[in-house]
């Protein structure tokens, strides 16, 4: 049995779609991926039983790229022989729905965000309208999905009477990776070294707050690791900072390697602030990164991401996403050292449940009775 999987984002950060890819394989499914290459892609880890093709968009943003990625993805599908299209997100949904439906192949949605609520784009009037009425067309009439948390699926659910199956993007296991040396990295004994990870650093993430809360604090030295649409403008700030010299940049890189800095920190931040309804009951990868590491989040107060954290007690909650609240918890951190110690042994606690191993289940249900439905054809 063969299965593709189409995804607009860089292969080599969208862990994911490289779970789930993996997932199919155990399946004994053969998997392409079929992604997109940009001037920014970074190799892919090699992945057992699974094949990566990249799409070459002469564009990197704005219509454009979306336009020509779809068309060159619908004729790719065309040609490729496959049972089962997987369409990550709304992006990649109109060319593999078409497809699979002209070839009477099955289909599965991974819903990777409630994309027509993102940041910006219900303001973008004929663009929301156009996705909308993409989203509109293929939900309903989708037969597998899947999604991000319960709150995305609950508002699915209500829109379009479907019914996702809800897997989180819980991290796979990390024990087999080595840390990187603090003091390769200049940061002393005492200090406080928090990272603020993600490829979709952006307006409405936190970024600016935080840049602006270190020069608030003592000893607390940050490292940024990933990319995104203000990662520029959040350098010039971070240069012109009087804490500049505790500010570490580091560009996008494989999962693993980034996991290797995460793992030497001593907490994350997941800061992103509730500019959109998708970001409210968004439930970022980074959360579970860091759980993953074994270090404890210091979040802002989203519904999804406040439930996780508190039921864990894997980290500490902001009031407020501003530069004195984040700066106010940061120096608590590295005053505390005994408060910081216990948050950690809780984040550690709290990834024995919160592994893939045990999140897979229901994606592996799922794929298991796509592959069963296929054989009864």
């Amino acid at each position: 049995m063969k299965a593709v999987i189409a995804v607009i984002s860089d292969l080599s950060t969208d862990m994911r779609v490289m779970k789930l890819a993996l997932l199919m394989a155990e399946e004994g499914i053969e998997v392409t991926v079929l992604g997109r290459s940009s001037v920014t892609s970074v190799q892919p880890p090699g992945m057992p039983g699974v094949k990566a093709i990249r799409i070459r968009v002469p564009f990197r943003k704005g219509p454009a790229m979306y336009l020509l990625f779809n068309l060159f993805l619908f004729f790719r599908l065309i040609i490729r022989r496959f049972d089962i299209c997987v369409a990550s997100d709304l992006d990649t949904l109109v060319p593999c729905y078409l497809v699979s439906g002209m070839c009477r192949k099955t289909l599965v949605y991974d819903s990777h965000e409630y994309f027509t609520g993102q940041y910006g784009l219900e303001k973008r009037r004929c663009k929301h309208f156009l996705w909308k009425s993409a989203e509109r067309m293929t939900v309903p009439r989708v037969r597998y999905m899947i999604t991000v948390s319960n709150s995305i699926a609950e508002l699915y659910r209500h829109e379009y009477g479907v019914e996702p199956v809800v897997v989180r993007n819980v991290s796979p296991d990390v024990s087999h990776l080595l840390p990187h040396d603090r003091s390769e990295l200049g940061v002393a004994e005492r200090e406080l070294l928090v990272v603020f990870q993600g490829s979709g650093i952006n307006p409405g993430r936190g970024a600016e707050e935080l840049l602006a809360a270190i020069p608030l604090t003592e000893r607390v030295r940050l490292m940024v690791i990933g990319s995104g649409d203000i990662i520029e403008s959040i350098r010039v700030a971070a240069a012109e900072s009087e804490a500049s010299e505790r500010i570490i940049f580091i560009p996008r890189m494989p999962w693993e390697e980034m996991m290797r800095y995460t793992m030497c920190c001593d907490a994350g931040l997941s800061l992103d602030t509730d500019t959109c309804i998708n970001q409210r009951f968004s439930l970022p990868n980074k959360l579970f990164d860091y759980i993953a590491a074994g270090i404890p989040a210091v979040v802002s107060p989203l519904p999804e991401v406040t439930a996780l954290v508190d039921r864990y007690g894997c980290g500490i909650v902001l009031e407020e996403v501003s530069p004195k609240a984040i700066a106010q918890q940061l120096q608590r951190l590295a005053d505390d050292r005994l408060l910081l110690l216990s948050l950690k042994q809780r984040a550690v606690a709290a990834r024995r449940e919160l592994n893939w191993q045990n999140e897979k289940v229901r994606e592996q249900e799922l794929i298991r009775s796509v592959i069963k439905s296929n054989r009864n054809k």
